[in-house]
């Protein structure tokens, strides 16, 4: 689920991805408690990357009802922050100590992400080539051109290489490849700081000079970056979640300010969602008191325990990564037949908004087949030889 001008979508993605975001030690003492407050804002944030894509295919714009249909670039705002969070979190500890070393933290994370996706883009190439076998053109054909499948395949198309098609929310996770080689000596560079409180200051002003950057150099805001540029708008965004993840480490804030963090982390965001990015005199004018308050939830809802914890949040977040990278490959089959049939057959408008919103459990379904019998299965093969190796 996903950032370009504004006429481009920029794509979100469930990027933090095995463990997830609750799998963590918590500061309370509890080992893997899932299904809690972070769990369930990944579950929201991948539910919003589908309605925004969904949405160019629905009988009217839908963000003309509200505003925050149109914050796809804020659940990827998100899931790069949790990214860097759930990492740290997870993985802090053993790369320190060298438990873990940084060649093998690198081949866990890449056989994590890189079988999906390859998967998941060869069933789009393929879906392509049946249609066009039978004389008809997958939806919005303009977005499948063969000399950009390559990037994609590698995964590199954030590295400055032109590639707005095929599987297009996949830019985040070719941005994120290079966040997770650098992880290690982010952490390192992080654990020696000794006040925790500056840590998250520290992450904050890292962002703020991305943005200044990204207005120099490219003459946009982080958002608003070509997905081809998405390590810049990524890295950032990682480091943060990083920072926050230390944070906790060291036992910051109380329990009590991170009540206080979250729920006006969530009121924050709550209050400026109904205003138009594009009216306002800067657009970050929106997007920082936005990604304020994406740091506050996610520090807050971090360091509390899980205390009853849902199983259904529980497996709602762990289909996001499914979900994440799925979804436009059901959205081309359906979407292709629904304008197919809206063109060749009278359907009234009522009908119409009923078949868009049939898009999204057919969405969550076909996330939930391709993580039970292929993305599953492959890390039941793949994770072995890996533990085996190390």
């Amino acid at each position: 689920m996903t950032a370009a001008p504004p006429q481009i979508p920029s794509d979100g993605t469930p990027v933090a991805t095995e463990p997830t975001a609750q799998s963590v030690s918590h500061v309370s003492g509890k080992e893997n408690v899932r299904g809690g407050a972070l769990d369930f804002l990944r579950f929201l944030a991948s539910l919003l990357i589908v309605v925004y894509h969904y949405g160019a295919e629905s009988p009217m714009r839908i963000e003309r009802f509200a505003q925050v249909f149109s914050r796809g670039f804020l659940a990827t705002d998100f899931f790069l922050i949790l990214s860097g969070y759930v990492l740290g979190r997870a993985y802090g500890a053993s790369t320190l100590s060298g438990r873990l070393s940084t060649p093998q933290f690198w081949v866990r994370r890449a056989a994590r992400v890189w079988p999906g996706h390859l998967a998941v883009l060869a069933m789009l190439a393929m879906l392509v080539v049946a249609l066009n076998a039978i004389g008809t053109d997958a939806h919005k054909p303009s977005r499948f051109a063969w000399d950009q499948l390559i990037p994609q395949a590698f995964l590199v198309h954030a590295w400055g290489f032109p590639s707005d098609g095929w599987n297009l929310p996949s830019w985040s996770l070719s941005a994120l490849i290079v966040c997770y080689a650098l992880f290690p000596s982010f952490w390192r560079a992080v654990s020696k700081i000794r006040h925790a409180w500056l840590l998250p200051l520290l992450g904050l002003v890292i962002l703020a000079a991305f943005e200044v950057l990204a207005e120099t150099v490219f003459d946009q805001g982080l958002a608003d970056l070509r997905f081809q540029f998405g390590v810049v708008r990524a890295l950032p965004l990682f480091i943060l979640g990083v920072c926050l993840a230390r944070t906790v480490d060291m036992r910051w804030p109380s329990e009590g300010a991170a009540h206080a963090l979250l729920w006006g982390g969530v009121a924050l965001l709550v209050i400026t969602q109904p205003l138009d990015r594009y009216a306002l005199p800067d657009p970050l004018l929106f997007d920082a008191p936005s990604l304020l308050a994406i740091a506050m939830i996610v520090l807050g809802a971090g360091r509390l325990p899980v205390k009853r914890p849902q199983r259904w949040i529980e497996e709602g977040a762990k289909l996001s990564f499914a979900l994440f990278i799925t979804h436009i490959f059901v959205g081309v089959i359906y979407w292709s037949a629904v304008h197919k049939l809206i063109d060749t057959v009278p359907i009234g408008i009522g009908w119409q908004w009923l078949m868009w919103l049939a898009g999204f459990p057919l969405a969550y379904g076909g996330a939930w087949l391709f993580h039970r019998y292929i993305d599953q299965p492959l890390q039941d093969r793949i994770q072995p030889l890996l533990r085996r190796s190390s």
